[in-house]
């Protein structure tokens, strides 16, 4: 766990994790950071405590004794997002000392109520304030469904630092960059690709909400942003905000100048169409990434499509209807709202089809409203006729890209 000045007051503890799914499901490739604030006046509030590298709470606790803040001087838990790798830590603190108070929204408080049996909670809505001393005032905002109903932002008046919690966080280790004025070209690079997994794997689905909580940050004058995972914005903050409101505009159909090729073979005829195609985007100089299913995990089939303008659907028909491992994947993408996609699927067929009735079906079910591109099927192994069509069909996609574009 590192431990990081921000400013006069404030402090930053974070540590890295991997080789866990988040939320029970996501694989982490690159791992996550957790991060927790410190903000000292008169009285000391801590912001979306984590605990110890080793998954032991004493280990926060000795990295606050380090920075001079002692547990038991500890007067308020501020709650910002109720899910446990921000408040796992509050039963095992209440053993230390227990004359703190929680805050947090209404909606926050009945969970932390069924999670941990709390009972010493204050709720806070848009626009309540909590006065530490020394000129450090907490101002809280709710935002709704980012990506739990319990979420609020903290904002620090006097430093004009924004806790953000989950929103405007990211996937992803940090070295020994923290701030964004401190990262590299690559690191940049790095925590955009993985700014993209977090937002699809955990936020898209919120994508109307976090519109909103976009709205909301831009109605404050923000310093520094401070989010629960990835880097700290206090050099250009805006970029944040503009990146998200770039994802949200991936999960309505935008998308990088790039292709998805989501798919699926059983005896490797639909397979060598794929590998037709790929010749087609060569020669084009279209960049683009195969998703083979079911070995391709679903975190990184999730956010490949999710920031790609365009999407090839290779999949045969399994048994009157779509090869299984494909259909899984886009009813994911439905879950996840994943909308508006410019799309055109190829696949093989043996006795019957049946593989177009059900995509049919789960765009439908989903309320997804791809743009599908005429499909083509053919009967075992693609002949001549069925690559001509493939590759007209192919070029179509890539010339109706350019108005899904967006960098």
């Amino acid at each position: 766990m590192k431990k990081l000045k921000i400013t006069e007051g404030i402090y930053m503890l974070t540590m890295n994790v991997e080789d866990i799914l988040f939320e029970g499901m996501w694989e982490l490739a690159n791992g996550v950071t957790l991060n927790s604030y410190i903000v000292q006046g008169d009285k000391t509030a801590i912001i979306d405590g984590v605990i110890g590298w080793d998954g032991i709470p004493e280990s926060l606790y000795k990295n606050l004794e380090e920075l001079g803040v002692k547990p038991e001087n500890i007067d308020y838990l501020i709650v910002n997002h109720m899910e446990p790798d921000h408040s796992g830590w509050i039963s095992n603190f209440r053993k230390i000392k227990d004359d703190f108070t929680i805050i947090c929204t209404d909606k926050a408080a009945k969970m932390v109520t069924s999670f941990y049996d709390e009972d010493k909670i204050r709720i806070v809505k848009e626009g309540d304030t909590l006065d530490l001393g020394q000129g450090k005032v907490l101002n809280f905002h709710p935002v709704p469904n980012v990506h739990w109903p319990d979420t609020m932002y903290t904002y620090e008046k006097s430093t004009k630092t924004l806790f953000s919690c989950d929103m405007f966080g990211a996937f992803g280790k940090m070295g020994e960059h923290c701030f964004d004025d401190e990262l590299t070209t690559e690191e940049i690079d790095f925590f955009e690709s993985e700014g993209i997994r977090y937002y699809s794997n955990v936020m898209a689905t919120f994508s109307s909400s976090v519109k909103k909580a976009i709205e909301k940050a831009k109605t404050l004058e923000i310093n520094t942003i401070a989010p629960g995972h990835g880097p700290v914005y206090r050099k250009n903050p805006k970029k944040i905000i503009d990146d998200y409101t770039r994802f949200t505009q991936y999960a309505e159909g935008a998308g990088k100048n790039e292709l998805a090729i989501l798919w699926g073979s059983m005896y490797g005829m639909t397979a060598k169409a794929v590998k037709y195609v790929e010749t087609i985007l060569q020669r084009e100089g279209v960049k683009y990434t195969k998703l083979e299913m079911p070995l391709e995990s679903e975190s990184e089939m999730v956010a490949t499509v999710f920031k790609s303008a365009g999407v090839i659907i290779a999949a045969p028909t399994y048994e009157y209807k779509l090869f299984p491992p494909v259909a899984a994947a886009i009813n994911e993408l439905g879950r996840k709202k994943i909308t508006g996609k410019l799309a055109f699927r190829f696949g093989s067929y043996g006795w019957s089809g049946g593989a177009e009735k059900e995509l049919s079906e789960i765009m439908e079910r989903q309320k997804i409203n791809w743009n599908l591109i005429e499909s083509v099927e053919f009967e075992g192994a693609p002949k001549e006729e069925a690559f001509q069509k493939i590759e007209t069909k192919v070029l179509e996609l890539i010339e109706k890209m350019k108005d899904k574009v967006v960098e």
